[in-house]
């Protein structure tokens, strides 16, 4: 969601800030802004893209000290006055800050009576709360410290005082936030690659800390107010993974990516035995319980969808799968000897931590499914298992849901071995078949793109159908025209059109079937000639050896299971060139934000 970026040194502070909220579009935003500092504080804001901000910014001014940041709504409207960064009353404070605040008119009412507000946004609270509580404690820092103490609510902050050139102050709770360390500067980030072009080197900071960001000095310090030392780590990143390279989109990027990761993902989970590689603890985890609870959202969800079927099918646990903002609060009776199992590309959802949160109170062991080592998810949790697909940039998921139906599968086919289950298929071999069946189905982009062109022209709305595991595909594929084409879409179940849905269809409405699953392919192909009978115009994409003359799309065919790798690649490609056509944003469609970082 919304991004963070500061800087103190030695150099030029603006184009550091530019170009990291440059690297932090990815996440999602409405608006942007700078701060720098040099005999006084220069604000620049903007609603609007990073190049806006670049020419509102005054090349004549020089600075080594600065904060930058990029917004996505959550209080107030897109505009200049609410975007980031906000100053005080007198202007001697300005600040930047993701997350929300809870009990913002609490303490406009208690503490900011007198004070006229200049946005909507609760952020402007905080800054006008430390200005007021300064100027009774004429201490800055114990000032930051008492305000932070009286947030409730998610929290990343980055503050610099007219007064004081020598310090940044920072603090964080359930936000995501950064230390970026380098010689003579220091950096403050909510994404490591946002200051990855200065340094690798990261330390992060846990809930409810505060610190002292200065050029050659960090000052950590829990909410007691003790100093707390740690080790920084390195970021496990390559510049040139974010970057297009020669695609025109990062979602056209990581859609040919996907059969590398697959490939990825059988290297760092299969040792030199062929054998599954696995953490012992993890493996035990799973024998142990007796029932998963799958708490995702979004693609995510999806993915864990289908991992309940990698799980149920092969090793014989029962699973639940749980959309992370209902659980959290409206949590089911559980099991006597639950496992929680996390899947988040970002590793920062705010629904999912909320939840682990609760789980981990109870005493409930967590395997967190992640993209990003290191990520809150991650380090909160009991275990971790990584994807290794590589940065997601483009906000719509593409080869991090894969990668997550990929390492689900492999958990599911090492728990069943560990419970003595014998399986009749080799899931490294097949997730070989997989890649090289994705690797065909990215080399015919022009087919797929033509498929765009005549089902989805002009139309305001399309369906998807499925059967099995092909509903659950359904899902996403319909998630990925809806979030970056503006198209409404929708998935459900093949039988369950005669109960409702089929009132909706009329004459050339696009209806999108899937085919994989013999067990299902007379019942799918039954509903796809009741929405003909309507007047839809139907795309059938089925599975080598089920297909019929008149199918739109055949598919590579691949091991039973592991089809939704595969046929979800089709409907990403004719999403994207849904949304080309359409003169789309392909990589940040509007109003949506790619790590959610607020509930």
């Amino acid at each position: 969601m919304c991004g963070i970026v500061g800087y103190i040194g030695l150099e030029d502070t603006k184009e550091i800030l530019l170009t990291g909220l440059e690297k932090l579009e990815y996440r999602g935003y409405d608006s942007a802004g700078i701060a720098t500092l040099n005999g006084g504080v220069k604000v620049s804001k903007v609603k609007g893209r990073i190049a806006a901000l670049r020419e509102a910014v005054d090349a004549n001014v020089h600075s080594t000290l600065g904060i930058g940041h990029t917004r996505w709504a959550t209080h107030g409207a897109p505009s200049v006055d609410n975007a980031h960064p906000h100053q005080s009353r007198t202007e001697r404070f300005t600040i930047v800050h993701n997350g929300v605040i809870e009990n913002y008119l609490d303490i406009k009412n208690d503490y900011l009576e007198n004070v006229e507000m200049n946005s909507e946004t609760d952020t402007e609270i905080i800054v006008q709360l430390i200005e007021v509580l300064n100027n009774e404690l004429q201490d800055v820092a114990a000032a930051f410290r008492k305000a932070v103490n009286l947030l409730t609510g998610s929290y990343a902050i980055a503050l610099i005082d007219a007064e004081d050139e020598d310090t940044i102050y920072v603090a964080k709770n359930k936000s995501p936030l950064l230390v970026g360390l380098g010689k003579d500067f220091n950096a403050v980030a909510s994404d490591s690659m946002a200051a990855l072009h200065v340094t690798d080197q990261f330390l992060e900071l846990m809930d409810k800390e505060t610190v002292l960001l200065r050029r050659n000095e960090v000052i950590i310090q829990s909410p007691d107010g003790e100093v707390v030392n740690r080790e920084p780590f390195t970021a496990e990143l390559d510049a040139t993974d974010i970057e297009k390279g020669t695609y025109p989109h990062f979602m056209l990027k990581e859609i040919d990516e996907q059969p590398f990761v697959i490939r990825k993902i059988i290297q760092k989970y299969q040792n030199e035995n062929d054998e599954i590689k696995l953490e012992p603890e993890i493996r035990e985890a799973m024998k142990n319980c007796d029932r998963i609870y799958i708490i995702a959202a979004g693609t995510s969800y999806h993915a864990g969808l289908l991992g309940k079927q990698f799980i149920e099918k092969l090793a014989n646990i029962p699973v639940e799968v749980h959309v992370a903002s209902e659980f959290s609060y409206n949590m089911p009776l559980l099991s006597e000897k639950p496992l929680f199992v996390y899947i988040s590309q970002s590793g920062e959802t705010a629904d999912s931590r909320s939840v682990l949160v609760q789980t981990k109170k109870l005493g409930h062991p967590a395997l967190t499914v992640t993209n990003v080592p290191g990520s809150t998810l991650s380090r909160e949790a009991d275990y971790t298992m990584h994807l290794h697909a590589g940065p997601e940039i483009a906000v719509a998921s593409t080869k991090a849901y894969t990668a997550q139906m990929a390492v689900l599968a492999i958990l599911a086919v090492d728990t069943a071995r560990a419970k003595g289950i014998e399986l009749d298929f080799d899931p490294m071999q097949e997730l070989g078949i997989v890649a090289t069946a994705m690797e065909a189905l990215t080399d015919q982009k022009e087919e797929l793109e033509q498929l765009a062109r005549e089902y989805l022209p002009t139309t305001r709305n399309c369906f998807f159908i499925g059967r099995g595991i092909d509903f659950y595909v359904g899902l996403e594929g319909s998630l990925k025209l809806k979030e970056i084409s503006y198209i409404q879409a929708e998935g459900f179940a093949g039988g369950e059109l005669k109960h409702g849905t089929i009132a909706l269809i009329e004459e050339g409405t696009p209806v999108v079937a899937l085919a994989t699953q013999a067990s299902v392919n007379y019942s799918i192909r039954g509903n796809v000639q009741e929405v003909e009978a309507r007047g839809a115009n139907s795309m059938i994409i089925s599975m080598k050896g089920l297909e019929k003359d008149g199918d739109a799309f055949i598919l590579p065919h691949v091991h039973d299971l592991l089809t939704p790798l595969v046929s979800v690649v089709p409907l990403q490609l004719i999403s994207y060139y849904a949304a080309l056509h359409r003169d789309c944003d392909v990589d940040k469609p509007r109003n949506l934000a790619k790590s959610v970082t607020v509930e």
